[in-house]
């Protein structure tokens, strides 16, 4: 991926003029027809096209207004474009034409991640009125260029953007990805190659679920046998793993470097069997448990009517939130059936303040609403379609009465159902959830009796019971994932599959390029070849 590409490969001029001349020298030129405006993922919200389009040349710049954000993504573009072009892109203040990142807007309506993107003869010019507008403008004009952009050698060309403009704001400020890192653990590497992943289609939260039963992945000094021993296997057995406060550190950071704000989950007071098994004192028994590696659920709670529990608790939270720039804090609450209704309506009334006494905003799994969520607090909504009325009507009623919600209907967006039956990983429990499935539903009026305006966005799990490698996440968050994310951005209005599904198999190549493993759905017209 692109943090591990060198600038020294860039060679010299040498190769820059023989890579200018390459498609002269005997090799196929790229498609001449640049990428229509809109052809993209997700759906821009406003499409004018026309004019001649620009052309990348190795006389190409890449002009910046002089500022430290604008130079850093001006940066990362030239890192996209510099391996596949061979061209030297340099990074300007100078005036001219080119390719122009600018956070000069003026335009109130773009908000914090909106832009607006100007192509024609003389130039591509991205302007933004905050940083994560124009990085998410540079993902646009990343997918407008073609596939092979993408790849880390020398191709022929030709780098063509289409003329016209876009302007372009989310739908949602909340379009997020979880990641499950407890049943399997995940280096820092590979979830940066995810993040990478993400930050393509302009997601902009990663939720990283870091304590379950099966494994505890974030060092805590105060209680250190949670990761060290806690974190000590996985599902199946396998040796596990933890993040220390650094490589936690590091995953927040680059998280940031893409614009994704990293909201950390500790699962509690059920999900905690990792926890119980390295400290007996919190169990009410006072005997822990052995450690778990299989893959059921709702055995474990922790002890609600002792102290310790308190003290515990507070201590995780108090560290996690000092590593957390981000606004949120995770505090599961789902599937906890070992905790009776009165002990989890308890629990919750002591853990979120302190939630709030460490400066985070509390998000739970939608059976928070059994209890009272916390003024301002999220409910991450993961019914069925066949979920239960009441259950449906106590989180409905909780976002009537002021509770944000994030939608992950299982049976829509988790990424690890099976698409279908001859699926080689994942769950069915919730059905199977193919490519259309995970796309045709509208966020705006999916939970009846919601306020639309309660929906803060849309959110796609994947729990890692049978995902065991990167390449397991590519193949079940891809062609998927892309979906998820057009439903958080694009207006309501562009949203439809026959007209998604072509601009959908039209990634194929990029993914192929980038070296993604996806799944090739047979609802996708997948280019031959």
């Amino acid at each position: 991926m692109r943090q591990h590409r060198r600038t020294t490969r860039l060679l010299g001029s040498l190769l820059l003029v023989t890579a200018a001349g390459a498609s002269a020298v005997g090799a196929a030129p790229a498609r001449a027809t640049p990428t229509p405006l809109g052809h993209v993922i997700p759906a821009p919200a406003s499409v004018e096209a026309g004019g001649a389009p620009y052309r990348i040349t190795n006389g190409t710049r890449i002009l910046v207004d002089g500022s430290r954000e604008a130079r850093r993504i001006a940066a990362y573009l030239a890192d996209v474009l510099r391996p596949s072009t061979g061209y030297r892109l340099p990074v300007t203040d100078d005036q001219g034409k080119g390719i122009r990142l600018t956070l000069a807007s003026k335009d109130a309506s773009l908000g914090d991640e909106g832009y607006r993107l100007d192509s024609g003869r003389g130039g591509v010019t991205i302007t933004a009125r905050k940083p994560a507008g124009l990085f998410h403008g540079v993902q646009t004009l990343r997918q407008l260029l073609p596939a092979a952009v993408e790849k880390d050698s020398v191709q022929p060309g030709p780098w063509l953007v289409a003329g016209g403009t876009i302007k372009d704001t989310p739908r949602y400020g909340w379009r997020g990805a979880m990641l499950d890192v407890s049943r399997h653990f995940f280096t820092v590497g590979q979830v940066k190659r995810y993040i990478d992943q993400l930050a393509l289609y302009k997601v902009n939260k990663l939720h990283l679920h870091l304590s379950d039963d099966q494994g505890w992945r974030i060092a805590i000094d105060s209680w250190p046998r949670l990761a060290t021993y806690g974190g000590s296997t996985q599902v199946g057995g396998g040796p596990g793993g933890h993040y220390s406060k650094a490589d936690y550190k590091e995953i927040v950071r680059y998280a940031a470097s893409r614009h994704l704000e990293v909201v950390p989950e500790i699962d509690m007071p059920g999900h905690t069997n990792a926890a119980l098994a390295s400290y007996p004192e919190l169990n009410c028994d006072g005997v822990a448990p052995p450690l778990y590696t299989g893959i059921e659920v709702g055995f474990s709670s922790l002890c609600v009517s002792k102290e310790i529990t308190y003290d515990f608790v507070d201590d995780v939270v108090r560290e996690i939130a000092a590593l957390t720039p981000g606004r949120y804090l995770h505090i599961g609450g789902d599937e906890a059936h070992s905790t009776s209704h009165e002990d989890y309506v308890k629990f919750m009334d002591r853990v979120q303040p302190l939630v709030a006494k460490y400066g985070k905003t509390v998000i739970g799994w939608h059976q928070l609403t059994g209890a009272t969520p916390a003024k301002g607090a999220l409910a991450q909504y993961w019914g069925l379609d066949s979920t239960d009325a009441e259950e449906k009507e106590r989180v409905a009623a909780a976002a009537r009465g002021g509770t944000g919600l994030i939608l992950s209907p299982a049976d829509r967006i988790y990424l690890d159902m099976k698409y279908d039956e001859d699926t080689p990983l994942g769950l069915d429990w919730a059905g199977h959830v193919e490519v259309r499935r995970s796309y045709d539903w509208d966020p705006g009026d999916y939970l009846a009796g919601a306020p639309a305006s309660a929906v803060r966005g849309v959110e796609a799990p994947l729990w890692t019971e049978t995902i065991v490698t990167p390449e397991n996440i590519e193949y079940m968050a891809f062609p998927r994932l892309p979906g998820v994310a057009e439903l958080g951005w694009s207006p309501a209005a562009t949203h439809d599959w026959d007209a998604y599904r072509v601009r959908l198999a039209a990634q194929g190549p990029r993914w192929d390029a980038l070296g993604i493993e996806y799944h090739r759905s047979p609802q996708v017209p997948w280019p031959a070849g």
